[in-house]
């Protein structure tokens, strides 16, 4: 029997979805209009985010259980940050010469990456890059435009069927 599909919605510092309420972080300049999110602004854009797929480290975790495909990670992992790339938003293979994330990472905030399809397609130069659903930090540190839980709320919120979650704007 397969998950099913759920939406969540952040509503300020909660995320809710399938019968349960996360604190959650976003975005340190706060919810951005889609129309104005832009590469570095530090915020997490408003609309449907959907979760197109999960990436996590196995050698931490065991594979979430998910409603989307699942892909481990490892060391030569990254994410193309540099508008002028050709690979801009998109998973890449270190060592990449643009500016990139490595999604690898000591700190476990990458530990589970969903992947949420902003600005995937097309991808638009500049209109922001790698907003995921991961990790928090202990203390919820806002993020870069992502939205991050606990790693074990990330990982409940999956298994409860997440498929997408609505920022309103």
């Amino acid at each position: 029997m397969g998950i099913s599909l759920v939406e969540f919605l952040l509503q300020g510092d909660v995320l809710i979805g399938g019968g349960h309420h996360y604190r959650a972080a976003h975005g340190r300049s706060g919810i951005v209009p889609a129309a104005a999110k832009r590469e570095g602004d530090g915020g997490t854009p408003s609309g449907l985010l959907k979760l197109t797929r999960v990436l996590y480290r196995a050698d931490r975790i065991a594979a979430p259980v998910c409603a989307v495909p699942l892909e481990p990670i490892g060391p030569e992992d990254g994410w193309c940050d540099d508008p002028a790339d050709p690979a801009y938003n998109q998973h890449v293979r270190l060592p990449h010469a643009a500016s990139h994330e490595a999604l690898w990472r000591e700190d476990h905030v990458y530990d589970v990456i969903g992947v949420l399809d902003w600005n995937l397609a097309p991808i638009e130069p500049g209109r922001g890059s790698a907003i995921f659903f991961h990790v928090a930090t202990a203390d919820y540190a806002p993020t870069a435009g992502c939205v991050a839980l606990s790693l074990p709320c990330v990982l409940a919120a999956l298994k409860a069927g997440l498929s997408a979650i609505r920022v309103p704007g």
